[in-house]
């Protein structure tokens, strides 16, 4: 035993060894949290504690599978098996199980998943004749659960008058109707949800008080990991468990609570010392993982939230790296720049892919990370989530996409003909598929003439289909005179596609709406590309765009087994885990913190937490990145540095040419009236700039005069003080124009006329192009 003690700090060892009594861990980031946990466990047993009396609570199977085997290999296999060691819901399933008769369910109980409760809930709101646009099931779902984890039942959800006027407000009042008869089939069927679980064993405690004073007596010693992140129904039960012996040990980290969402509750590790007044504290403080200068900057970063227990993490490896700040002028430019740094950073340091993350707020952020790693042939995974093109609503809209360009389309038919619901039922689909087979027909064909292949189909059926095909031809008619980015957002709007995700408050249908507009916002993109590199058939439609789409999927197959790729996920998803190198994207007010959770001093708290975490994923370099300028449904929008940036203390970041004193190029710094740049523009100092520059590439004073033609000069000559709409022929060798991009120019070179005149322009801000000026809509200066 002393050996493995050994092994431990002074601190991690007193955290293990006092073992009676309730003890608060509080363990920070990298500070060896799950070693303490195992050992402590792993002591008792040592001591001779029954494994069978000891209950350990997780939030992962994964969790519990590592600290079973760490257990295993210090006290042996036999006993690690009989501890009662796994995560909330399946611990408390089997104590359900065992119980189960008490409740009027039987042991071999169902338990579903959110697909077998949507199931359900649309099959509610179908008999009750609702409309299901408004009762969709994420958003029932969603009341009903948060309903069950603060312990409300389907008679206290009716009686409680401030749930009914939010249902009211949010024009669904039929949700306790709806609680209580999902309640009522699932106890018909002998199945519960995963809120049930948490939910009939607190009712369990309640209503059996013998039930509850049994496992009071077995469970001897309770371990609870992540104890931040329980919500009331778990506090609840885990308090009730242990008042007989009141050996309650949890740990957790007050500065990692990020799950409230989900009904986490932070108060529960705050207010641990006033449920066990008499209660042990210990700190794990030392952070094994990162080096002293991210340690410091985000304990800088994290001093600001008030609501707290204090602790000063440390770390005694090297000082580091300062944290790298990226500015870019655009959220595609971000993307480039951190796939470049990560290229860089693999032949300078020789790091394998798989040291890399690249973390954001939202998973809507993930495309144009995907398609910067793609373009440097760097490979990648999406943790926690499927590749974004791979996504449900996404494939949704590129289908429409598809049946649009192609009416033949079968699979791409059979996926839109009833999204959103039109009341097209599997029976007439499988009708017109039959019908389809037999005559040799596609499916676009059969079902126009459904009616003459199948006299069994009924006429409803019939004239949904009609409709249907109806808005396809509609579409179809916008091809000729539409580039891909207007046609897909008038497909997305006349086929009902966004409206529909509008419809679904609740957070999984607002994520794929942000899916969506980061979709939508892809294509703007391309459409501004192929426009500006002018290829003799580079006509930006929406076949093309999908021709793009498909050869970048299907160029991202790698085998499972390879391991080696960047990481890219959530930050929510990252908790727990550790990379060398951390690329943390978006820093922008609104994004993150994200402006759904700006609206309290405690919304904004967990948004610092949420940073904090991220931070304290690297373990030898994190790196920042921001952008100026972000598409929002398809416009070019200013963006804020996100305040956090400022949070941290500027002795621990290398602001780069983020600092705007380093730039002192005159040729960067035009008046922003002017469609250039101000010294301050987008700097740290001025976060609050509203004038955006054009250009996606900031230039040096070096870059400029490599770029400079053969005996071009830049203006020596004032600024123009107008820029006035004019004559393709107007525009001539020598005058001074403006770009909505790329702001102010002066043309090198002219030839053609009319439409079709091309000119050669220097811009200051972006380098030469060539323009056509039927496309360029250049403004010359007075």
């Amino acid at each position: 035993m002393e050996e493995f003690l050994s092994q431990l700090s002074d601190t991690q060892r007193e955290a293990v060894v006092n073992f009676t009594g309730p003890s608060l861990i509080i363990a920070g980031a990298g500070s060896g949290k799950t070693r303490v946990l195992t050992y402590r466990i792993a002591y008792l047993l040592n001591q001779g504690v029954q494994p069978s009396s000891i209950l350990a609570l997780t939030f992962t199977n994964k969790a519990a599978k590592e600290m079973k085997e760490r257990i295993a290999v210090t006290v042996g296999v036999a006993q690690s098996k009989r501890l009662r060691m796994g995560t909330f819901h399946s611990i408390f399933a089997q104590i359900l199980r065992a119980e189960a008769d008490k409740l009027g369910y039987p042991s071999s109980f169902t338990i579903y998943d959110t697909t077998d409760v949507k199931s359900v809930i649309k099959a509610i709101v179908k008999e009750k004749k609702l409309d299901d646009q408004i009762y969709k099931p994420g958003a029932v779902l969603s009341r009903i659960s948060s309903a069950k984890n603060n312990l409300v039942t389907p008679m206290a959800y009716r009686s409680n008058s401030g749930a009914m006027s939010q249902d009211a407000a949010a024009k669904m009042p039929m949700i306790a109707d709806i609680y209580t008869a999902y309640a009522q089939k699932c106890y018909k069927s002998g199945a519960m949800d995963f809120d049930d679980l948490l939910l009939n064993t607190n009712i369990l405690f309640r209503d059996f008080p013998e039930v509850l004073a049994k496992y009071q007596q077995l469970f001897n010693f309770i371990l609870v990991d992540e104890y931040q992140d329980t919500n009331y129904s778990q506090y609840l039960i885990v308090n009730k468990l242990a008042t007989h012996h009141k050996n309650i040990c949890v740990v957790g980290d007050d500065a990692q609570s990020i799950y409230s969402f989900r009904g986490a509750k932070i108060e529960n590790i705050l207010n641990f010392r006033n449920d066990y007044p008499n209660y042990k504290l210990f700190k794990l403080e030392q952070n094994y993982r990162s080096t002293q200068n991210i340690v410091n900057a985000a304990n800088s970063l994290i001093a600001k939230n008030k609501n707290q227990i204090k602790k000063v993490s440390y770390s005694e490896k090297e000082s580091g790296d300062l944290i790298k700040v990226l500015r870019a002028y655009t959220d595609q430019e971000e993307g480039l720049m951190v796939a470049a740094s990560i290229h860089q950073t693999i032949l300078q340091d020789q790091a394998t892919y798989q040291n890399f993350a690249i973390l954001y707020r939202t998973n809507a952020q993930s495309r144009i990370f995907e398609d910067s790693l793609r373009k440097k042939n760097i490979p990648y995974k999406v943790y926690g989530g499927l590749s974004f093109y791979q996504r449900k609503e996404i494939k949704d809209l590129l289908c429409y996409f598809r049946l649009v360009l192609n009416h033949n389309d079968d699979e791409a038919y059979k996926r839109v003909v009833n999204f959103p619901a039109r009341g097209i039922g599997e029976t007439t689909m499988s009708r017109v598929e039959a019908a389809a087979s037999a005559k040799g027909l596609s499916i676009w064909e059969a079902a126009l003439n459904i009616r003459s292949l199948d006299s069994e189909v009924k006429d409803g059926a019939a004239r949904k289909l009609a409709d249907f095909a109806a808005i396809i031809k509609d579409l179809a008619t916008e091809i000729v005179t539409s580039d891909a980015y207007n046609l897909a957002l008038t497909i997305a709007t006349k086929s009902g596609v966004i409206n529909d995700l509008r419809m679904d408050k609740s957070q999984e249908g607002t994520s794929k709406l942000e899916n969506l507009e980061a979709l939508l916002n892809g294509i703007r993109e391309f459409v501004d590309e192929m426009k500006r590199a002018e290829e003799p058939d580079g006509e930006p439609t929406l076949d093309r765009f999908l021709e793009t789409v498909s050869l970048l999927t299907d160029a991202d197959k790698d085998k499972p087994e390879d391991k080696n790729k960047v990481t890219i996920m959530t930050i929510h998803s990252a908790k727990g885990l550790e990379f060398k190198y951390v690329y943390l994207v978006g820093l922008e007010d609104e994004l993150f913190p994200s402006r759904m959770s700006m609206n309290t001093e405690q919304e904004l708290e967990e948004e610092r937490r949420l940073f904090y975490v991220a931070i304290t994923r690297a373990e030898r370099r994190a790196t920042i990145s921001y952008a100026l300028q972000r598409y929002k449904w398809g416009t070019p929008a200013t963006c804020r540095p996100s305040r956090f940036l400022k949070e941290i203390d500027e002795q621990f970041l290398d602001m780069g040419d983020s600092d705007p004193d380093n730039e002192s190029n005159s040729l960067l710094n035009l008046s922003t009236q002017n469609g250039g740049f101000t010294k301050n523009y987008g700097g740290f100092s001025n976060p609050y700039q509203k004038n955006v520059p054009a250009s996606p590439n900031k230039i040096t004073s070096t870059e400029v005069k490599t770029k400079l033609p053969a005996g071009a000069t830049v203006f020596n000559e004032p600024i123009a003080k107008q820029f006035v709409e004019c004559a393709e022929n107007d525009i001539v060798e020598g005058v001074q124009v403006e770009h909505e991009r790329f702001g102010i120019g002066k043309v090198i070179t002219a030839e053609g006329d009319g439409p079709n005149r091309k000119v050669t322009v220097f811009f200051p801000a972006a380098g030469q192009k060539t323009l056509l000026l039927k496309f360029a809509k250049l403004k010359i200066g007075l």
